[in-house]
């Protein structure tokens, strides 16, 4: 397993540590489902902590929810605004928010 320092992991690493064969993992990133960078020294994709856990979402889905490769797009965009929203709401609800009048009506 690459060290803290690194930026990223490598692809056999994802593919070893979420348990997704490589050449998934690189359909999931050409559908722009996984944000990846690219290591110019060593001409090859690392994946941060961020990515794995989206495979592990994507892999749920498919495996567990029967969704589609096709619905996949749409499903794991509905699912970061829903997290977005639900962190939007969480600071609305917050009593820092309160005290200072945000999110009133």
């Amino acid at each position: 397993m690459p060290s803290a320092s690194q930026a990223g992991f490598s692809l056999i690493d994802a593919a070893r540590i979420t348990g997704v064969h490589p050449e998934m993992i690189l359909y999931y990133w050409r559908l722009g489902l996984l944000d990846a960078q690219r290591d110019l020294r060593a001409g090859m994709l690392t994946f941060d902590r961020g990515a794995l856990e989206e495979i592990r979402h994507i892999e749920h889905y498919r495996r567990h929810l029967g969704v589609n490769r096709r619905a996949l797009p749409l499903v794991c965009q509905l699912r970061r605004k829903c997290e977005s929203l639900q962190i939007e709401l969480f600071f609305l609800r917050s009593p820092q928010a309160a005290l200072s009048g945000i999110g009133r009506t």
